[in-house]
């Protein structure tokens, strides 16, 4: 499971106009599932998330996760993030989720985050979104969640 997390003052969904998640101050979280994802990542990929300090403290030091800044989590189910760009010029999405597989998990880490005490909100699964945000900072972070097995890193963007 692959997340684009943005820290953001605002973001917003729209679907043919109607806004459809919104929030002020917290985390745009731009989701992708893969195929070989369950919910084991989903619930890692929340918990990840629900207690990254990446919001400043009275210092100005990034010690604070999103609830601690009073803060919510903006949900966005973004199959692309899981493309295969090593070939051609075309995007291979072929490592991405069925969509109901993928819908199921993008749930299960929504409820997770609820359930961690984040407060959430979501895009549409599978429509096509205008997603509109005020990047805070710029802060922008990659967390890729990996299947069994494999290793759990982040990396900054």
């Amino acid at each position: 499971m692959r997340t684009v997390l943005q820290r953001v003052s605002r973001a917003c969904v729209r679907v043919r106009g109607e806004v459809v998640g919104e929030i002020d101050r917290g985390l745009l979280a731009l989701v992708g599932v893969a195929a070989d994802d369950d919910e084991e990542q989903a619930r890692s990929t929340a918990h990840r998330i629900r207690t990254l300090r990446v919001f400043e403290d009275e210092r100005g030091r990034m010690n604070l996760d999103v609830v601690q800044a009073g803060g919510t989590v903006l949900v966005v189910s973004q199959f692309t993030l899981v493309a295969d760009l090593a070939h051609g010029r075309r995007p291979s999405l072929s490592t991405a989720a069925p969509a109901e597989r993928a819908r199921r998990l993008i749930g299960v880490l929504t409820t997770e985050l609820s359930e961690l005490g984040a407060p959430t909100a979501e895009g549409r699964f599978g429509a096509s979104m205008e997603v509109e945000l005020s990047n805070d900072g710029p802060v922008t972070f990659v967390l890729d969640v990996s299947a069994p097995g494999g290793a759990a890193r982040s990396g900054d963007h």
